[in-house]
């Protein structure tokens, strides 16, 4: 019962850290280190992020099925199609990510996954979400994106494989530097995290069947359904309320987390 608290705990963080520019890895990694839990598994970290899947697809779904429609017109007219271009650039947004992926998950995660990294990325790249926050032009939205501005997102995108840099934050970080609208950064970094999150899922699957490890399937489950609707109501809120509040609290977030890694490193407590 206890393992299945937990697991309920990390999901809603998770859930609820995912989509934010405040880097869930270091959220994922500080919690169960300073109340002693143990690490959940492989297995786990899936569900979690299947639910954030599920999240994104619910939330977007009368986007994306226009979005799908217009792209395979597009291939069969070979032309631009509606929102096909969208569509187009988030499957080109994704491929820095999966080269890297491919080539360099094993070495971040074994080399670059230590506490005061992540306190590094997630004070470094909150100060750079500040800047572009304050320096943006902030006039265009995710439907104007150049083919050049897909590929400056997409490489933002690879560099968050080093922990605690937050795929969203750096993501929506690049697309401020570009002159798109809060908003408009953050709809392109949600869409963005589809087919990113399919393969790194995939990925840790592919993991999870070469071990032959028993799975809960009651724990699995609870991970999912408590991600899902966390991140369901993230994303919802956070497009609600990105113009008004700005990127100000998330930044400041950002440092105090930092801080707090840097301090609880520094003295053994993680």
């Amino acid at each position: 019962m206890q393992d299945y608290l937990h697991a309920i705990y990390l999901a809603l963080l998770q859930g609820f850290t995912e989509f934010l520019p405040i880097s869930s890895s270091g959220h994922l990694i500080l919690l169960p280190k300073l109340l002693g839990w143990q690490d959940q598994g492989l297995a786990f970290d899936i569900a979690v992020h299947f639910g954030s899947l599920l999240a994104v697809i619910t939330y977007f779904r009368k986007d994306l099925k226009v979005i799908i429609v217009d792209w395979v017109h597009s291939i069969r007219e070979r032309r631009s199609v509606g929102q096909s271009r969208l569509g187009w650039a988030v499957l080109w947004g994704t491929v820095p990510v999966g080269l890297a992926g491919l080539l360099l998950h094993d070495w971040t995660e074994s080399s670059l996954r230590s506490n005061l990294v992540i306190a590094a990325t997630t004070i470094g790249f909150g100060l750079l979400l500040w800047l572009a926050d304050k320096r943006g032009e902030r006039e265009r939205d995710e439907h104007s994106l150049r083919w050049t501005d897909v590929l400056i997102i997409g490489v933002a995108q690879a560099i968050a494989l080093i922990p605690g840099t937050s795929r969203s934050g750096i993501t929506i970080t690049a697309g401020l530097l570009l002159g798109l609208t809060r908003k408009g950064a953050a709809r392109f970094s949600f869409l963005l995290s589809i087919p990113t999150i399919i393969l790194a899922a995939g990925y840790q699957s592919l993991k999870v069947i070469q071990t032959s490890a028993p799975v809960d399937i009651g724990f699995v489950a609870t991970g999912v359904l408590a991600s899902a609707i966390t991140a369901y109501a993230c994303i919802y809120l956070f497009l609600a309320l990105i113009e008004r509040i700005g990127m100000l609290p998330f930044v400041v977030y950002r440092l105090l987390l930092g801080l707090v890694l840097i301090i609880a490193t520094l003295s053994g407590a993680v």
